[in-house]
């Protein structure tokens, strides 16, 4: 998520509860989705979330590790969840450890001496997060290689806003349970439900914008209409619509405006539009947490996705163009 100055600041519209790569086939056609989703996310390695005061002098303060770094391995045995790293630094009996971290892409390595937190056990003087889970929006299938596209943005960890590196992933069905209305200065969101046992999908590539990957079982999706895909040069300024699951299971189009594009922009805000639809706006006050995905059409084609609310003017949001999450996915 994103602060700008007052007037502009926005949500990414996608909701998380706490914290492979595909070869995509260039498509004629894509089938427009529009329905929610459940999203889990284990991170490959362990995200610094926080450095703590539980110790004292704290050791990784003082090894340069930072909050957003991504823990990878300690002595070379790798880190796959947050009990991995505890149970090693508990076992290392305060014992000098090399740590290797990811910060912005690069890998460092760094050596770090656990020490007695205030319950007596080791500790790095950290806080980590492993995991996410969510709900947000499928923008588009793919017939021609059995792919899908959501989002529009990536899942970052909420604290840090740093993307989270995937060890695996899945999507899960789900439904819309109840509607926080959005408002000035508050962002209204999605509430809904998903089973975490329960996967259709998995989820290949976590990327700025958008997730990505592939069905398991495609057959309703290649009964429903496809859609060309629209060049940005294309894209206009007036009407267009939304598909989105804003009340139980159902997906609906609404009417949308797309008031601004931005051709030189941010990957994921290449276009303002604003909610007209009377029904969309008395459900939800406009675009919500938990919609960010929703596809856009214009003049028969998809155009693009929904990414972002304004907060203080929930009636508007930003969109990412599809050409945008279709390189993405490449």
């Amino acid at each position: 998520m994103q602060k700008t100055k007052k007037s502009l600041k926005i949500f990414a519209a996608f909701i998380i509860s706490f914290s492979f790569i595909i070869t995509a086939k260039a498509a004629d056609k894509l089938v427009p989705l529009g329905h929610t989703t459940g999203i889990k996310l284990l991170c490959d390695g362990a995200i610094v979330t926080e450095l703590s005061d539980n110790v004292p002098e704290n050791p990784c303060r003082a090894a340069g590790i930072a909050p957003g770094d991504v823990i990878k391995s300690v002595d070379g045995n790798a880190v796959t969840s947050n009990d991995d790293l505890r149970r090693m630094v508990t076992e290392s009996e305060g014992r000098e450890m090399t740590v290797e971290y990811v910060r912005q892409g690069e890998v460092k390595a760094v050596k770090v001496t656990p020490v007695k937190a205030e319950d007596g056990k080791y500790a790095l003087g950290i806080r980590i997060r492993d995991s996410v889970a969510g709900i947000g929006t499928l923008t588009y299938y793919n017939p021609e290689n059995k792919t899908y596209g959501a989002l529009g943005h990536g899942v970052t960890e909420s604290d840090t806003n740093v993307l989270i590196p995937p060890q695996r992933g899945a999507l899960m069905k789900s439904k819309v349970e109840s509607v926080v209305q959005g408002g000035p200065g508050n962002p209204g969101e999605l509430r809904g439900e998903y089973d975490l046992t329960n996967d259709y999908a998995d989820i290949e590539k976590n990327t700025e914008s958008g997730i990505f990957g592939k069905i398991k079982d495609s057959a309703e999706f290649e009964k429903m209409a496809q859609y060309p895909i629209a060049n940005k040069n294309e894209i206009k300024r007036g009407k267009a619509t939304i598909l989105s699951n804003v009340e139980g299971d159902e997906v609906k189009e609404y009417e949308i405006e797309i008031t601004s594009i931005y051709f030189d922009g941010e990957k994921t805000k290449n276009m303002l539009v604003r909610a007209t639809d009377p029904e969309l706006i008395a459900k939800t006050g406009g675009i919500v947490r938990g919609m960010s995905g929703s596809p856009i059409i214009q003049d028969g084609k998809i155009v693009g996705a929904i990414t972002h609310v304004l907060v203080n003017n929930p009636q508007k949001g930003y969109a990412i163009f599809i050409e945008n999450m279709l390189d993405a996915a490449a």
